[in-house]
């Protein structure tokens, strides 16, 4: 009989706890973005702090930055780039595990959503407006050393495996152009998934008589979401399981190392990508470590540490690993950019940046001190998008707290009810003034 540890077994139910929330019922109309308000997608960036010093432009001419080294590859897309500082949190002092980089506060909230990261309160405000199978994907490679930024009531679980979020979100998806007239390579697939999920719910039924009430309770949100994916794909077929039109394209299977998280990460986005472009999600995350730790392999640049404890509180002198690492971090940040660029609309709306709006987000503002007094964002949308932007760039210093830029978020994605998210205290429940272009 094949042994099963309980490590194994908890990273295989967090994989599908993830899945579960992805395949929520469909909805059934697309939203529209109001005139000024183009984005119909959102992509969240997730990072954990960085040092102040390394982030901040070099010098600022009215609002237009001079990129330090290590946030230089924005220069790339500069045009579409606004970034963000000094915007205070509702609870300065919290630092590791604190909820408040994507939830406008931290765990003392309460309300009727609870803790609820701004992504799944978007999901949430328009449900019956969008008509994408998943509601919205959440990935991230080596994410289990500490809590997550993505909360709904309780934890969230990215999907760590790059070989699961591409079964997950493209089994069943027919491209825009079959390879042949007849091909049923999609149906073949849907046929195999199928076999796979029956046969993984025989194997995981087997355990029950060894978990515990927790462990139990898991393992059934896990078969449930088997189930619940196995509807969907079933019912998905007939129309093409998502197609978006002229941009869609299935990504390649993904190959590597994929226990490099990094390259894992990179193998994220073009699923990612995949998925926008066949308008399979408009909502996707993606979590780079956890609070705690995030393992850094990466010898083309000459760097192999662990974030937190190697870079952000070791022996760097004058931060020149984390430079090397928030350097190649935002590279990634401009690749997805371009990939995004690089595809058309199927509507002929121009390429899937200019609807589509990017936001870094980051738990902390400034990492070594563990404090959240100034929080850091790096915001990008395309031509005619919902940013106001210029030719070299945008840099804005303010006081606001933080959480406004999430209602910008929201703003953009067409969400202007807010109650539910955030600081029930705060005042000015309203989009950060000066960032859209409207």
């Amino acid at each position: 009989m094949r042994s099963h540890s309980r490590r194994n077994f908890l990273k295989g139910v967090g994989a599908s706890l993830g899945a579960s929330l992805l395949f929520s019922p469909f909805y059934d109309s697309i939203a529209n973005a109001a005139p000024g308000r183009k984005p119909k997608r959102l992509l969240i960036f997730f990072t954990m702090g960085t040092a102040p010093e390394v982030w901040k432009p070099t010098s600022v001419s009215g609002e237009t930055p001079t990129f330090s080294e290590a946030t230089s590859p924005l220069a790339e897309v500069k045009e579409h780039i606004v970034m963000l500082d000094g915007l205070p949190s509702a609870s300065p002092g919290n630092n590791h595990g604190s909820a408040d980089g994507l939830t406008g506060m931290g765990y003392h909230s309460n309300g009727p959503y609870g803790l609820i990261s701004v992504d799944q309160f978007i999901v949430e405000k328009l449900k019956g407006s969008l008509a994408t199978p998943i509601p919205s994907l959440l990935l991230g490679a080596d994410t289990s050393g500490g809590k997550t930024g993505f909360y709904k009531n309780t934890n969230l679980v990215p999907i760590g495996s790059p070989m699961s979020a591409y079964s997950t979100v493209f089994s069943g998806v027919t491209p825009s152009t079959p390879t042949t007239p007849n091909d049923t390579s999609a149906e073949d697939r849907l046929r195999r998934r199928k076999s796979i999920l029956d046969n993984l719910k025989g194997e995981i039924t087997s355990l029950k008589g060894n978990l515990g009430n927790e462990q139990k309770y898991k393992l059934d949100l896990h078969l449930e979401s088997i189930r619940q994916i196995e509807q969907r794909l079933s019912t998905s077929m007939p129309g093409g399981g998502g197609g978006g039109g002229g941009a869609c394209t299935v990504p390649t299977s993904p190959s590597g190392d994929m226990t490099n998280a990094m390259k894992a990460n990179q193998l994220h986005l073009d699923i990612i990508v995949g998925a926008f472009a066949c308008d399979i999600t408009r909502i996707a995350s993606i979590q780079w470590g956890s609070d705690q730790m995030m393992n850094v392999n990466l010898p083309e640049i000459g760097l192999a540490d662990e974030e937190h404890n190697g870079l952000i509180h070791g022996n760097d002198p004058g931060h020149a690993k984390l430079i090397k690492l928030e350097k190649w971090l935002h590279e990634q940040f401009v690749g997805v950019i371009k990939k995004l660029k690089e595809l058309p609309e199927a509507d002929g709306s121009g390429s899937l940046f200019d609807n589509t709006l990017v936001a870094w987000c980051r738990d902390m503002g400034d990492a070594p001190a563990h404090t959240q007094n100034e929080m850091k964002f790096v915001l990008a949308s395309g031509n005619g998008g919902y940013l106001k932007t210029a030719p070299g760039g945008r840099f804005i210093q303010s006081k606001e707290r933080h959480e406004r830029v999430l209602l910008s978020l929201c703003d953009a994605m067409g969400v202007t009810d807010y109650a539910g998210f955030g600081d029930p205290a705060l005042s000015a429940k309203s989009p950060l003034p000066g960032l859209a272009a409207t």
